[in-house]
């Protein structure tokens, strides 16, 4: 970081964690933040995920800008691909306030915000009128209140999918009262097909992916693996935040709700090299869940990612860690004489 980023970052955490989180939108909407504009990129870094064309393998994760007000901006942050939302179809407060905390001990987070935004109609406008750049991709959800969860999601995909480079079907956020529920075989399978003939009704083919818990065990990760081969999903995400709390420190750690950032990393981790294995490496996975520095990037790559996802680590070390990782990723992979494929899984057995 740059002084001017020590300096913004030091003040955003002398604020209440939620306030400091929609102060910096607003800054980043209203172009108060300095941003490089163009991501790190070269010939080593470009990829192709799920058809998408990405100058680097370093993604924005979902849950940060919830409803793309801040979507141009971020656009031009460094990072190769950016996820927004989480939309649901009707606008949503979410829960009561307090409901985002600060583990600064820990370098993580909790939250508890569950799926508030402004609806789906009201973030495909903005995503709409986005300028043309890295792909941006929208976190699809349900509502709380809703009678058939399952098809809320495709509802979302019918209103904004049009909008969006890629859609993300989230069943793993832990707050949402029984969401998970909707990560079994025979719930996923049906959820899915709804919002592939939803994606299918669209004038363009969007890519769907699906973003799944690290809480789950073997027999869950291989309930999804056949589930989304036989779905024919683009990609999966792994993964959400975790309900666990183990050798956490901070005061806050006892606060329910989903934690992420530094505890996650090995957790999130061997569910991914877990995941690639279930797969046999032919879903393209993306690795997010404790990325804080170009060595864990590495890792997640190594473990199976095609891409990675950064989020809490971004309320601790700015906004410009997406372009510093990216550097040293390309870096490195010049050093070792490898591409982004032959890295991607080699260390998968490491993580078994």
């Amino acid at each position: 970081m740059n002084l001017i980023e020590k300096l913004g970052v030091s003040a955003l955490h002398r604020l209440p964690p939620e306030t400091a989180h929609d102060l910096s939108i607003r800054a980043l909407a209203n172009g108060l933040v300095p941003l490089p504009g163009a991501p790190v990129t070269s010939p080593r870094l470009e990829t192709v995920l799920a058809e998408l064309e990405l100058p680097n393998p370093v993604g924005l994760a979902a849950g940060y800008d919830k409803n793309a007000r801040a979507v141009t901006a971020l656009m031009r942050a460094g990072f190769g691909f950016i996820e927004l939302g989480a939309a649901t179809p009707r606008p949503q407060p979410g829960n009561p306030k307090p409901r985002l905390f600060r583990l600064s001990e820990d370098k993580a987070i909790i939250n508890r915000f569950g799926f508030n935004n402004e609806g789906a109609a009201a973030i495909a406008e903005r995503l709409s009128r986005r300028p043309k750049g890295i792909p941006v991709g929208l976190n699809i959800g349900a509502n709380k209140d809703s009678q058939d969860r399952a098809a809320d999601f495709a509802k979302v995909v019918r209103t904004a999918g049009e909008t969006a480079d890629f859609l993300t079907v989230n069943v793993s956020s832990p707050n949402t009262e029984k969401l998970r529920d909707l990560q079994g075989a025979r719930a996923l399978a049906a959820l899915l097909q709804g919002v592939m003939e939803a994606r299918d009704s669209l004038p363009d083919r969007k890519p769907v992916f699906i973003k799944i818990a690290p809480d789950l065990d073997d027999a869950g990760l291989a309930d999804i693996a056949a589930v989304a081969r036989e779905a024919q999903v683009d990609a999966i995400i792994a993964t959400n935040t975790t309900l666990g709390r183990d050798n956490l420190a901070s005061a806050a750690k006892s606060e329910t709700g989903g934690m992420s950032g530094a505890p996650l990393f090995e957790r999130a981790t061997t569910v991914l090299a877990r995941l690639y294995r279930q797969t046999g490496g032919q879903i393209p996975l993306i690795g997010v869940g404790g990325i804080s520095n170009s060595e864990q990037a590495w890792q997640k790559l190594r473990a199976g990612a095609s891409a990675i996802q950064l989020y809490s680590a971004l309320i601790y070390q700015g906004l410009s860690l997406a372009s510093r990782i990216a550097a040293d990723l390309d870096r490195r992979l010049q050093r070792e004489n490898m591409t982004l494929a032959e890295l991607t899984g080699s260390g998968s057995g490491d993580w078994l």
